[in-house]
């Protein structure tokens, strides 16, 4: 209870950041430095959607299927671009979801072609026909041959993604035990096998590089892809490292808990020339496919029943009434169905959102604070990673990395201010692991040599764990069990 008037002044202070389009604004700008920073990273972009679950009563959202729940349950979908350490860029919120190729073709792939940095010329690419601008990853719901030529047609972008609908097994002889460098840094020895292959038909598919990995129980994960510059184990390092991605999503969710200080409250969904599925046609499809469900059961008892009658005559007055009811039941069945497939001939599939049905209409979350957070998000991602880096060089477990980083921003600490010398040092307290200690030097060494100041002041900061002199490099410090070299 203590807590609440800070809570209360904090979403305060959020909805004045989040009035107009300044957290657009914002998120756009940022977006465009990290890119620019490292043109590497942005060579190759992840694109996945994610569910935000709604549980209010403001709106009745339409359900969507949430993997990590394997449920239908209602919310809106954003779609995240990030490079392959899982550091996001930027966010596409769509109040309307029609999946993610049309989230792609209509507003990533634009803003892309724009912001991503040091992309071949026209020239470069004519010289070359098979040099691509940049690369884009994503799950099966982006497997469209269709989608993949049209971009290397018209913009040379590459697209990976696994085979959605791979043929028969590659001879085990194919496979080669091959070094695989993730981005992260991680070497993998992983047995690949290679081909070329066509995927779509005639008119509307393209050529592929195929790539598959024969795992320990003889499965063959199968990666395609229109990057005709990259290898095999390059095409299958950036595949496998999607699991960056999904680290993001989940580590956001249970550690920076600021979702919570998300806005209560709807707008109306503005103006959109992209159709909607019509409700009553995705109704009455819903109905003919359970009633072409229904009528294959019957259908199949039907059959079992006409291959073997029944023989003994005490039951034959039984089992003829039983099939006489079920060849009844079969031809109900099939009328329905047929009155189903009329109505579905006259039922549009989709309409435009002002000729929806009022009940079928759904407002938008006002996405003001959402944005802000959203970035704020990505900000504190890209922050930590770096730092996790940073830390990594002296750890001899990097997964606990963050874990210890988490530990280090909820330490108490001193802020010793001399305006002699004009510092300011943050001066940690140390824990009881000296081995976490050590790692947490050798970061507040590398933050003492950046040479920042504090915001408004002219002081610059230096960093010290407990009974360290402030003037003494924190990195430098020994601990008990520890012998200088």
């Amino acid at each position: 209870m203590d807590r609440i008037p800070e809570v209360r002044c904090l979403r305060s202070k959020l909805t004045t950041l989040a009035a107009g389009e300044g957290p657009q604004t914002w998120a756009g700008w940022l977006s465009r430095d990290w890119l620019a920073a490292d043109p590497e990273l942005a060579g190759a972009l992840y694109v996945d959607g994610h569910v935000r679950l709604y549980h209010g009563q403001l709106t009745k959202l339409p359900p969507r299927y949430v993997a990590r729940q394997k449920l239908c349950l209602r919310g809106t979908t954003d779609y995240w671009t990030c490079d392959a350490l899982g550091q996001p860029f930027f966010v596409i919120e769509r109040p309307i979801d029609h999946g993610l190729l049309e989230a792609l073709r209509n507003e990533i792939v634009p803003r892309l072609l724009k912001e991503v940095p040091h992309q071949p010329t026209a020239a470069e690419l004519d010289a070359d026909p098979y040099r691509h601008r940049f690369v884009l990853l994503f799950d099966r719901e982006g497997y469209s041959p269709e989608f993949f030529r049209d971009m290397w047609q018209q913009h040379r972008i590459a697209c990976v993604t696994y085979h959605k609908y791979p043929k028969a097994a590659w001879p085990e002889d194919e496979f080669v035990t091959t070094e695989v460098s993730f981005p992260g840094g991680e070497v993998v020895s992983m047995p690949l096998a290679e081909r070329g292959t066509w995927i779509g038909d005639r008119k509307k598919g393209c050529w592929v590089r195929e790539v598959r990995k024969l795992t320990s129980s003889g499965h063959q994960t199968s990666v395609i892809g229109t990057c005709y510059h990259w290898t095999a184990p390059k095409e299958a390092a950036g595949m496998f490292s999607r699991w960056s991605q999904e680290n993001f999503f989940r580590y956001a969710m249970e550690h920076f808990a600021i979702d919570l200080l998300s806005e209560y409250g709807t707008t109306e969904i503005p103006e959109t020339k992209r159709p909607v599925v019509n409700p009553a046609r995705r109704a009455l499809d819903q109905r003919r496919r359970t009633l072409q469900s229904r009528l294959q059961q019957r259908q199949a008892r039907y059959g079992v029943w006409t291959l073997h009658p029944e023989t003994d005559p005490a039951e034959m007055d039984h089992w003829l009434k039983d099939k006489a009811d079920l060849v009844e039941e079969i031809q109900q069945l099939e009328h329905e169905l047929d009155e189903v497939k009329k109505q579905q001939q006259v039922t549009p599939t989709h309409l435009s959102w002002e000729s929806l049905p009022e009940e079928a209409k759904c407002a938008r979350l006002v996405p003001g604070r959402k944005r802000l957070l959203d970035t704020v998000k990505m900000i504190a991602y890209r922050a930590e990673t770096a730092l996790a880096a940073i830390v990594r060089e002296v750890l001899s477990r990097a997964d606990d990395a963050r874990s210890l980083l988490r530990d280090l921003f909820t330490r108490t600490a001193d802020l010793l201010p001399d305006e002699g010398t004009g510092t300011l040092c943050v001066r940690v307290h140390a824990s009881s692991n000296p081995r976490h200690d050590r790692a947490i030097a050798h970061l507040l060494g590398q933050a003492t040599a950046a040479e920042h100041t504090y915001p408004g002041t002219k002081l610059k900061l230096t960093y010290a764990l407990a009974g360290t002199p402030p003037n003494q490099n924190p990195g430098s410090q020994l601990f008990p069990g520890d012998q200088e070299v």
